[in-house]
């Protein structure tokens, strides 16, 4: 656990603390009506999280209280959403209706004890005698039945007897309380419609506020966690559990602030709109912000966890940027995935000089990202490249091939155009160029000078891919209905060609394709025949990088263009600084973009690498931790120089730290400016590599952990992750990430 503890961590550890609690349990009870949005993510990952960080334990609870919209397929989609984010809930899915029985005792109990009656008011009248926030409401008179008839009421109505909405049980509490909740809350209706799971055993149902608190007690749940909407909810949850004067130990309920997005809806009653009126393909169309619809479009478990992490727990209402979300995606992805080459638009180019076919061998992953395996790129005469990488008349600071204009094919050699083919109609149909053969990538001795690489496909050999650009599903900030949805949402492209390997080799599901954005094999309509990618993300932000001019009022309508990748060009002097860095110093594309578009940032690493000639890791640091500091502050008030990072990084490069610990030592630098060794030393936070150390923290972690070992040996792989996690939490994050992971996969097996 991190040592920043969020408001309702801090409640739990009192409570175990004080001994109000034994055990720490927890639940998440969603209504199955509706397939998981995002936002039920966060209150997995807290409700689970949790009761994990102390040791106890999450129940899965389907609240099916409202027989008129369950279906079995919202439980299964719920039961996968906490599965696939990595949660395991205690015992078997758990039911609201597996208590109706007893709730129903109960109902009776509180009518025995004149705490409820039946009312016969029609709910208009219902809701007229409630009263106004400054006026007191008041109360029916079907309040003065006796307890006998009362009884007698709600016996008839569970038979059946009655119509929906003849009768309705009411708890007796005030007509005048300052809650408007607590004046006499509805308590069961008579609903006949055929449960799901009960069948039509029942004709009366209890409501939400009297079924909840009393399910949380029936499974001693510990802390009922739950978003803030329901505060006031909180008053009747009490006044069930103290009327009644269960046994203890009793439940509590705790609120915390429900995840808002911009450009995102979560209401399951608009989701279901979009879904039942064909505006989206289904509950897994990954333009939705379901779980389903994540997972379909590419996103991780990863990344959606990390964003609710960063997004926090509150206890106020606020609005988080989507951008934020797309970020964690990315920044999950960049050290995962291969690089691939896909050309979504192809413009056909005869190098006409070229003779013959070759295959290059080129790495899936660039120098920074320290993973293993290659392939073989088919080249010959006949290649493709994207429509938009030639212009024949381009703008000024327009840097890729141009009839006056060579450039760099990715990973091979330097063109030079010599003709342009166009149809009858004046489109450019194909480029004739001839090459360099003395610039190869990694032995070019041309001395030819470009300012950009482009991405290519062998015509022959490349495989014809349907590729789906999804982009955000509303084009307003604070969407409202369907007539905010983005017309350009979807994008379909059904022959684009992607180089072979992809196909053939299959290195993983998720790709980057090279200056195009992350990339999917969707599960659903995926085959070897018909291949089809979705598009996870772009490889940078730009929604963000909008005028605030182009905002407009909701029901105004501006057609977004259609976002691929980057929005604004790079003047000339930031496309050299791309290429410097991609080409000379073999940055990957994100470090090398986001250096080469901001000055500041640029000079600090230039500065830097002039005293440490590490450039992979000065990139690093400079773009994540330097940048976010230069986000608060100007330069001259850091309280860390440019040399200070520069041994920050040594300590990196020689493993005296680890990457994860010199963020720590960073954290330090930016609130003291004390010297990063000066840290280590003080600190105690030199790596620990020495494999016999490690080794006996290994064997404590197993010997802790028996049922997942033996999960793990039975074929459950995704384990791997939880022991090196378990051996790195115990030194503190002090073990060195790679001897950790190969001794573990050693023990193991």
């Amino acid at each position: 656990m991190s040592e920043r503890k969020d408001f309702l961590r801090t409640i739990v550890e009192a409570d175990l603390k004080s001994g109000k609690v034994k055990e720490v349990v927890t639940r998440f009870p969603p209504e199955p009506n509706g397939f998981p949005h995002i936002g039920h993510a966060k209150s997995i990952a807290i409700n689970f999280g949790i009761a994990r960080d102390y040791n106890g334990h999450c129940n899965l609870r389907m609240d099916d209280t409202n027989p008129t919209k369950e279906d079995t397929k919202y439980v299964q989609a719920l039961k996968d959403a906490v599965e696939w984010l990595g949660f395991e809930w205690e015992g078997n899915v758990r039911y609201t209706s597996d208590y109706f029985s007893q709730i129903h005792d109960y109902a009776v109990q509180l009518i025995k004890m004149g705490k409820a009656y039946v009312d016969s008011l029609p709910e208009d009248e219902i809701r007229e005698y409630r009263g106004t926030v400054k006026e007191a409401g008041k109360r029916s008179k079907y309040a003065e039945r006796t307890i006998e008839e009362n009884l007698d009421l709600f016996e008839r109505m569970k038979k059946g007897e009655f119509k929906d909405g003849e009768h309705i049980l009411r708890a007796k509490i005030d007509m005048s309380a300052a809650n408007m909740k607590l004046r006499d809350p509805l308590l069961y209706r008579i609903r006949h419609v055929e449960h799901f799971r009960a069948g039509n055993e029942w004709a009366v149902y209890p409501m939400y506020d009297f079924a909840h608190c009393l399910s949380d007690y029936i499974e001693g749940v510990s802390h009922s966690i739950c978003t803030l909407e329901f505060e006031n909810n909180r008053d009747i949850y009490n006044w069930v559990l103290e009327t009644l004067e269960l046994t203890p130990p009793r439940p509590y309920q705790y609120e915390f602030a429900r995840l808002g997005i911009n450009y995102t809806v979560m209401s399951k009653r608009k989701l279901l709109e979009l879904v039942d009126g064909g505006q989206v393909n289904g509950w897994d169309d990954p333009r939705l912000p379901t779980i389903a619809g994540y997972k379909r479009r590419g996103y991780t478990p990863e990344s959606i966890l990390a964003f609710c992490a960063s997004v926090g727990i509150a206890k106020a209402n606020s609005m988080v940027d989507v951008s934020q979300l797309e970020f964690c995606i990315r920044d999950d992805l960049n050290p995962k995935v291969p690089r691939v080459m896909c050309v979504l638009d192809p413009l056909k180019v005869t190098i006409v000089n070229y003779e013959g076919s070759e295959e290059i061998d080129s790495s899936y992953y660039p120098h920074d990202i320290p993973k293993e395996g290659s392939r073989k790129l088919p080249f010959s005469k006949n290649i493709c490249i994207e429509r938009d990488d030639f212009m024949e008349n381009p703008p000024k600071d327009y840097f890729r091939l141009t009839p006056e204009q060579s450039v760099r094919l990715k990973g091979a050699y330097i063109i030079t155009c010599k003709e342009v083919i166009k149809d009858a109609s004046g489109n450019v149909v194909e480029i004739k160029v001839e090459y360099s053969k003395e610039s190869k990538s990694g032995a070019d001795t041309s001395g030819i000078k470009v300012k950009s690489a482009i991405h290519w496909v062998d015509e022959n050999s490349a495989k014809e891919v349907e590729v789906r650009l999804y982009d955000r599903l509303y084009s307003v900030e604070a969407p409202e209905g369907i007539e905010d949805l983005n017309p350009d949402s979807l994008k379909v492209i059904k022959t684009a060609l992607i180089e072979p390997a992809v196909i053939d080799e299959k290195p993983d599901v998720r790709f980057q394709f090279e200056r195009q954005g992350y990339f999917y094999g969707d599960p659903v309509d995926y085959t070897d025949e018909k291949p089809v990618f979705n598009k996870i993300v772009g490889l940078k932000g730009s929604w963000d990088k909008k005028s605030k001019k182009t905002e407009t009022r909701p029901k105004e309508r501006v057609k977004k263009e259609q976002v691929d990748g980057e929005v604004v060009a790079m003047s000339q002097e930031q496309e050299a600084l791309f290429a410097k860095y991609t080409e000379e110093l073999q940055l990957n594309s994100e470090v090398s973009n986001t250096l080469a578009r901001d000055a500041q940032l640029s000079a600090f690493y230039e500065e830097a690498l002039s005293l440490l000639n590490s450039p992979v890791s000065l990139a690093n640091i400079v773009t994540n931790e330097v940048a976010r500091e230069l986000k608060q502050v100007a330069v001259e008030a850091l309280k860390f120089s440019v040399k200070d990072i520069t041994e920050l990084v040594k300590l990196i490069d020689d493993k005296t730290i680890s990457n994860k610990i010199a963020k720590q030592v960073f954290e330090e630098m930016v609130k003291s400016g004390t010297n990063p060794k000066q840290i280590v030393k003080d600190k105690g936070l030199v790596q620990i590599s020495d494999p016999a150390i490690i080794g006996t923290i290994i064997d404590e972690v197993i010997a802790k952990n028996p049922d997942n070992v033996e999960k793990f040996k039975a074929g459950n792989s995704k384990l791997l992750g939880f022991f090196v996690g378990q051996v790195l939490k115990a030194t503190g994050g002090k073990a060195n990430p790679q001897v950790v992971n190969q001794l573990v996969t050693q023990k193991l097996k």
